[in-house]
């Protein structure tokens, strides 16, 4: 019988139309944006097993189809389930409906469009110590953040003591964390949401719960790329494998 308690499951948001980069990939969605040649979300997958990950949800939309003929129902290993959104859900929804398929009590969420490094095992030691600690709290969500210089493109999250405090908009500070888009949440944090109810992770979650202080912040200090802009993009086809790999 499987562990519910193991985290060897992933969400990975692969929904959106890339907007700001459709000047340079424009005929497959944005996570099959190739890297050298090698599509983005087939990096991301394999680094994903190598962490320990044996079954990903694909929160499709946009072009879902091309994702769905290139990987079926398994790749590298990894049983493969898509959650398809007939219309947009924004991130909310879309997180929302495909933890509907999540098997284990946890699981982790990531972004179609980024990567960072970082060491599966210290991220489930760390939620599972935030939960021991705090008891009282039904379900705690954990968020992956770096820090960064000279930061302009991302809003900035404050924390003490480990506890999210604040979110603030973007605009450029020398040094800050940023949310990398990696989280660890309860299957069950959306419970309360109507399938397919349209809302924001970002907006009507994330900002909210930093009242109820459920949610924690771990630090990570690895390599770190998203490829949702051009330059960016660009950026990502010199060293991002290799980068990976190291």
């Amino acid at each position: 019988m499987a562990d519910i308690n193991e985290l060897n499951e992933a969400i990975i948001l692969c929904g959106g139309k890339g907007t700001r980069l459709k000047e340079v990939v424009n005929d497959v969605p944005k996570p099959l944006a190739p890297i050298d040649g090698i599509p983005f979300l087939s990096i991301l997958m394999k680094y994903l097993k190598a962490q320990g990950i044996r079954r990903v949800i694909l929160a499709t939309g946009y072009m879902h189809e091309k994702i769905e003929n290139l990987y079926g129902n398994c790749y590298e290993g990894m049983e493969i389930v898509y959650s398809v959104e007939q219309n947009p859900l924004g991130t909310g929804g879309a997180i929302a409906k495909a933890l509907r398929k999540v098997m284990n009590e946890n699981v982790l969420v990531l972004n179609g469009d980024s990567v960072i490094k970082f060491q599966l095992n210290e991220i489930k030691k760390q939620s599972d110590e935030i939960k021991k600690q705090f008891s009282e709290i039904k379900n705690h969500s954990l968020l992956i953040l770096k820090p960064m210089e000279r930061v302009e493109r991302y809003g900035a999250v404050k924390t003490f003591e480990n506890r999210v405090t604040a979110f603030e908009e973007k605009s450029f500070k020398e040094q800050c964390l940023i949310n990398t888009g990696v989280y660890i949440l309860n299957k069950d944090t959306f419970s309360d949401k109507a399938e397919n109810e349209v809302f924001s992770f970002e907006k009507d979650f994330l900002e909210k719960e930093v009242e109820k202080g459920s949610l924690f912040g771990m630090e990570c200090k690895g390599f770190f790329i998203d490829i949702g802009v051009p330059e960016d993009y660009a950026a990502a086809q010199n060293h991002l494998i290799k980068q990976l790999n190291q």
